[in-house]
């Protein structure tokens, strides 16, 4: 049955053997699969009004192997394909103006939704941090990367980064008391980011999350939350994310950080010395 029938099709077929509880997973879905495809388990839980485990039992009950099998495929259902939602013209000046006209949006209603004084207590985290550890797994790591870069090029703070989980986590597991973790995971679901976490509150350190969804694993282990929630996707959600809302976070965070001149070692004679590799 299964190769053939869309997610749609499968709830339906299977809707008589699930249990109520199952039943209000698959009812939100059927009734709302635009807006079910771009939740994570925790989100499509709590607008269910069921545990995140009744969640993956109703997605197994439809032949899937768990929620992101179940999300990918409603995904390629729904043809959510890039650009199709935002443009009607097979014009690429066209296509290409539309597609910045929703860039601009979703930074606009980030910047409305963006909660302030967590951007503010994240910025007196770090300004006062022995040390910033950086950590993300996957298509994220390079954010976490750069981020580290500019802490030290930009500010003189110090900070750790990897694109090795095992290395954060032993940088995390050796960390300070004054130490502080910045976790950088647009689902908030990866499992070297959680695990990370995990390590950081037994050592009782800060957590700063940056993420694309506010009930999540990561968004619940951390101290302050940023939140950057992008509410017009680009990408089909079988594709890797956008990372404009995360990178407008950052930057942010950054410029707020800049702006209070949250500097520490000698930053101009390192600029000195790399101003010779420019032309």
């Amino acid at each position: 049955m299964g190769e053939t029938m869309n997610v749609l099709e499968r709830i339906r077929a299977h809707y008589d053997e699930m249990f109520s509880a199952e039943k209000k997973v698959a009812d939100y879905i059927l009734g709302n699969p635009e807006q079910a495809v771009m939740m994570n388990v925790s989100e499509l839980s709590r607008q269910s009004g069921v545990s995140d485990a009744t969640v993956i039992r109703m997605c197994k009950r439809i032949e899937c192997e768990g929620y992101y099998q179940m999300k990918i495929m409603l995904s390629n259902n729904l043809g959510k394909t890039q650009l199709l939602q935002y443009t009607d013209s097979n014009s690429k000046a066209d296509v290409l103006s539309n597609l910045f006209q929703v860039f601009a949006r979703n930074m606009l209603k980030l910047a409305e939704s963006l909660d302030v004084q967590a951007l503010r207590t994240s910025v007196d985290l770090i300004k006062k941090a022995g040390v910033v550890h950086l950590v993300a797994a996957g298509n994220t790591s390079p954010i976490a990367c750069d981020l580290g870069f500019r802490l030290g090029r930009l500010l003189g703070i110090k900070s750790s980064y990897a694109m090795v989980p095992e290395y954060y986590l032993n940088n995390v597991n050796l960390a300070g008391k004054d130490d502080i973790v910045v976790a950088i995971s647009h689902s908030g679901t990866s499992k070297p980011v959680i695990q990370a976490l995990e390590l950081a509150k037994q050592k009782n350190l800060k957590i700063i999350a940056i993420t694309g969804h506010e009930f999540s694993p990561v968004s619940s282990l951390a101290d302050c939350l940023l939140l950057a929630k992008i509410d017009m996707p680009i990408f089909a959600d079988s594709f890797p994310d956008s990372h404009l809302g995360v990178m407008a976070v950052v930057d942010a965070l950054l410029f707020f950080l800049v702006n209070e001149k949250a500097t520490g070692g000698d930053i101009d004679t390192v600029e000195l010395m790399l101003s010779e590799y420019k032309m």
